[in-house]
């Protein structure tokens, strides 16, 4: 089974053209089955290569399956291959199970849009291309699927192109991820470059790695650097993370489908699968784990005072996203990629549930307008709070697990500024949570009549993605839990793919081993009471009885008035977009301005001088032609006719005439000889 892995990418891929080609003509139950069956089937044959790949001794799960030869150049092979290891193979089940969901629940949201077809040929084409980024053996063949998922969120991010808004978002992700993509391009030639001067002719991960000890600490750390760029780009991490709150704009699916199971992973995936070369690189972990903190506590502050429903959600994923980078920063692949999969649970349900809302609410995405759903659509409800509750980090949802395994490893660390960081992230992410379940499910209804009136329930195709994902979201974590000495399922797992990469040149504990357990459940309650704090707070603000029991200096609108300057702040998202504008886009719209105008002046002056000077000379060209040339030979032949003309007069042609003529011309002759003797 395993050397048919490749179907797991092929059949999405099959969808995509499918109805890419034919889309139009078969009817939407026809797309939606086509999109949806692709994905549920790559998902089946995920779950029996991961049966299959069990059933192997640990040091055997990593094998290569080359499908054919794409580039030679010199020594230089890049084959179409995909490498089956556990990471690999946990990454598909992600993508596929998680995918499929989004899929069918796009079924019912999708229903009535025009480019139905259009719009499945997008997801089809995304999922492939993440597939073949996390299954690639090669970073060539990786590059390919980066570069795919970046075009297909281009696609689906602007999918409602009619709208300005939307149109703008999709060139916004584009070119926002252009930046981070050429520094991981440049760090990918940079690693060709170094192999090639050690006589390594391969791209392939196993040959990279098995030669990274040889690869000089400062060169490898300018790799590990570029590398990281691509990733700060895909992943949303400061100061790259403006594209992400600004993807809202394309369909909710498509917001579940980027910020859960696909696009933004793809940067904690990468670094994930390189732990043997960012192991190397100490500096540039330490960099990593900076920059991932700096966004989780960055993105969690603005997230707190954001309306709108889905843009709350943007700020938690990259938020969320940053603990990720911390984790695989400071040598805790394991942990990093647990919180991978446990947020691609809560937060697709969260994103699910937030387009079931916008769905009642006729589109209306502001929760100042909403309130009191609850009793008009229980499930959604009911599903949403079960995700508030595990990205709060509650156990024994998943998000407890894994939020708090990332908090443990790095106070195991001796990383006390980064897990201090972390745990005031994890109170920030509760309360901005809870804010928003109150604000859309609890107090009076804000809506206006006409909205209160069609509230309703989402139909099955849409709910039953939620119920299913609400499961997941509480019982998902139970793989990471360690319940025996030789720790959880998914460490035991994934042990093998980090083997070398575990030990962190930046990881160095200095608590002592006898103490861990004690201190462990010291610092798991501590997370558990910073969360529960976050929901008590969110409760004290916006729900409506703790609401007029609290004290007044804890009322909302009290507090943003009188930390008025730090609000607006927060509102305005520490103006980076605003800054951006002044720094480096309007001087660029100022410049190419410049360049507009010195085209149109002389440039085109140059041009178009040289033209009008021609046309000058031929017009000048023409009148010489015309009056000098064509004068002086029509002017001597106008001449010699008039002459012509007289003399033609006396060439009669009778004899007598010419007599006459020659007896004339003989007198005057005599005569000139008589009356002037001497001529």
């Amino acid at each position: 089974m395993l050397n048919f892995a490749w179907l797991i990418p092929a059949l999405p891929l099959f969808g995509a053209i499918a109805n890419g080609l034919v889309g139009n003509k078969i009817g939407k139950q026809a797309v939606g089955l086509v999109g949806c069956l692709t994905i549920a089937s790559s998902f089946l044959i995920s779950v029996m290569v991961l049966a299959n790949l069990v059933s192997l001794p640990p040091a055997n799960r990593s094998i290569v399956v080359d499908l054919f030869t794409w580039i030679t150049s010199g020594s230089l092979e890049i084959n179409i291959s995909f490498l089956i290891d556990p990471l690999a193979v946990l990454m598909a089940l992600v993508v596929t199970g998680v995918g499929f969901l989004i899929h069918v629940y796009s079924v019912g949201y999708m229903n009535t849009d025009r480019a139905y077809w259009r719009y499945f040929c997008y997801l089809n084409l995304f999922v492939f291309f993440m597939l073949m980024l996390v299954m690639s053996a090669d970073y060539l063949v990786m590059y390919l699927g980066w570069e795919g998922v970046g075009l297909c969120s281009y696609l689906l991010i602007g999918f409602w192109y009619e709208k300005k808004s939307a149109s703008d978002a999709g060139k916004k992700a584009f070119i926002v991820n252009r930046i981070g993509d050429f520094g991981f391009i440049l760090g990918v030639f940079l690693l060709i470059w170094t192999l090639a001067d050690q006589g390594v002719f391969s791209l392939k991960f196993e040959a990279v790695f098995d030669n990274a000890q040889h690869i000089p600490p400062g060169r490898l750390t300018a790799i590990t650097l570029l590398l990281f760029m691509g990733a700060v780009g895909k992943s949303a991490q400061f100061p790259l993370h403006v594209w992400l709150p600004d993807a809202m704009e394309g369909p909710t699916p498509v917001s579940a489908l980027i910020h859960a199971a696909t696009m933004v992973t793809a940067g904690i995936y990468m670094v994930a699968r390189n732990a043997v070369l960012f192991s190397l690189a100490p500096i540039t972990g330490e960099v990593v784990a900076g920059i991932g903190i700096l966004t989780a506590f960055f993105a969690a502050t603005i997230g707190l005072v954001q309306n709108d429903i889905k843009r709350v959600l943007a700020y938690s994923t990259v938020s969320q996203l940053g603990y990720m980078f911390v984790a695989v920063g400071i040598g805790a692949y394991s942990a990093g990629i647990f919180h991978l999969m446990t947020h691609a649970f809560f937060k697709a349900l969260l994103f699910l549930g937030a387009g079931s809302v916008i769905h009642a609410m006729a589109g209306d995405q502001d929760m100042r307008n909403m309130g009191g759903l609850y009793p008009h659509m229980k499930i959604t409800a009911v599903t949403f709070i079960l995700g508030a509750v595990a990205i709060a980090g509650i156990p024994p949802f998943s998000g407890f697990w894994s939020k708090d395994e990332i908090l443990w490893e790095t106070f195991k660390g001796g990383h006390y500024i980064i897990w201090a960081l972390g745990l005031i992230t994890a109170f920030l992410t509760a309360f901005y949570v809870f804010r928003q379940v109150l604000m859309v499910f609890a107090g009076p209804n804000r809506s206006d009549a006409h909205t209160r009136q069609h509230l309703h329930e989402s139909p099955k195709v849409m709910t039953v993605p939620l119920v299913v994902l609400a499961v997941l979201a509480m019982v998902g974590g139970v793989v990471g839990i360690p319940f025996f000495k030789g720790g959880s399922v998914l460490h035991g797992f994934l042990g093998p793919v980090f083997e070398s990469g575990t030990q962190s040149l930046i990881h160095t504990p200095d608590v002592s081993a006898a103490g861990h357990g004690s201190l462990e459940f010291v610092l798991m309650g501590l997370s558990v009471a910073v969360g529960l704090a976050g929901i008590l707070l969110a409760a004290l603000f916006y729900y409506e009885p703790f609401k007029s029991k609290a004290p007044a200096f804890l009322n909302p609108a009290t507090i943003g008035q009188k930390f008025k300057k730090i609000h607006t702040l927060l509102r305005n998202k520490y103006y980076v977009d605003e800054i951006y504008a002044a720094i480096i886009v309007n001087p660029v719209k100022r410049f190419s301005q410049y360049c507009f105008s010195f085209d149109l002046s002389v440039i085109d002056g140059i041009v178009n001088g040289a033209g009008w000077f021609t046309r000058l000379a031929a017009w000048l060209s023409h009148k010489f032609d015309i009056y000098i040339v064509d004068g002086a030979v029509n002017s001597l032949a106008t001449l010699i006719d008039f002459n012509s003309g007289f003399w033609r007069r006396i060439q009669t042609g009778f004899l007598q005439n010419y007599a006459l003529i020659f007896v004339i011309g003989l007198l005057v002759m005599i005569g000139s000889v008589l009356l002037v003797p001497n001529l």
